[in-house]
């Protein structure tokens, strides 16, 4: 093949990745080491029903376990008795002052609200007998200089370890767009810098592929990762349609390469939860976000 042939190749292949088409994900002929528990953000469930019909139902569907927001607005004797009569666990939570207590802001009164969040997020997470909190550690702007931003959270979320140990609770950064913690090599650096096993990674696949290979993520930071998040994105549509609608496609459509994730997940032995983080819907939405990471997990 001469230069003009490659050339040509890499223009199809460029133009079949614009158009944005589904592509199924291929099945691997490599037996998997490990299997992992499935897991679905409960907000992502829209059918009707009380909160123990909706835990029975993704119980029903295939789900191990549900994670909620922290405050979650539930009422939390609730979520223990429909945890217990339907077996669906809540492996843990998500801090939802994540985006607006900033632990990197200059302003001590909002970090001191992100640490009391953070707090609240750990004690609820010890209730519904989870065992990893998710945040994002820092974001940085125009106004939050990289820097700072590091040894402000760095700071910030030390002060809140002693209680995630007292309560056996870690917290797991996650790879959020916050312009923070760019490429795997740092945020193993961020993690190891606590000096804690208290403290992991969030994997968040979806969004790394928005900027490289969450294969490479998964074997950098290693035994680092407490938690993967299930998602894909598609470069085609971001590059078309806009940033976000790289998410409007459905789990294998995109371009994630999930068959080499899958092999990089097995190298580092992991065999944890694994979040489905996908636009939501009913009952059969929700049975075809099960049979599609069944598909992922087979690949």
């Amino acid at each position: 093949m001469d230069r003009r042939d490659v050339l040509r190749a890499a223009a199809a292949c460029l133009a079949l990745a614009s158009t944005g088409i589904a592509r199924q994900v291929a099945p691997s002929n490599k037996p998997r080491k490990r299997a992992f528990k499935k897991c679905l953000k409960f907000e992502m469930l829209e059918s009707e029903g009380t909160l123990m019909e909706k835990f029975g139902l993704l119980k029903d569907l295939g789900f191990d376990g549900v994670e909620l927001e922290s405050p979650s607005g539930l009422d939390a004797d609730e979520v223990i008795d429909a945890r217990d009569a339907t077996g669906l666990l809540i492996p843990g939570v998500i801090g939802s002052a994540r985006w607006a207590a900033k632990f990197g802001d200059p302003d001590p009164e909002v970090r001191a609200v992100g640490r009391l969040g953070l707090e609240t997020a750990i004690s609820d997470c010890k209730l519904f007998g989870g065992e990893t909190v998710s945040l994002i550690p820092a974001v940085v702007s125009k106004d939050i200089a990289y820097d700072a931003a590091w040894e402000r959270s760095q700071l910030e979320i030390s002060k809140v370890l002693p209680h995630a140990q007292r309560m056996g609770i870690k917290l797991a950064f996650e790879n959020g767009w916050s312009h923070f913690l760019l490429s795997p090599l740092e945020a193993a650096r961020y993690v190891d810098a606590f000096n804690s096993d208290a403290v992991g990674w969030h994997l968040d696949i979806g969004n790394v592929v928005n900027y490289g290979w969450p294969e490479q993520w998964a074997r950098i930071l290693a035994h680092r990762v407490l938690r993967v998040d299930i998602k894909d994105f598609s470069r085609g549509r971001r590059n078309s349609e806009g940033l976000w609608k790289g998410f409007d496609v459905k789990l294998g459509d995109g371009d994630c390469d999930w068959a080499a994730v899958m092999d990089a997940l097995d190298e580092m032995e992991y065999s944890g939860w694994a979040s489905a983080e996908v636009q939501g819907g009913g009952d059969e939405r929700v049975r075809e976000i099960v049979e599609r990471m069944d598909s992922i997990f087979a690949s």
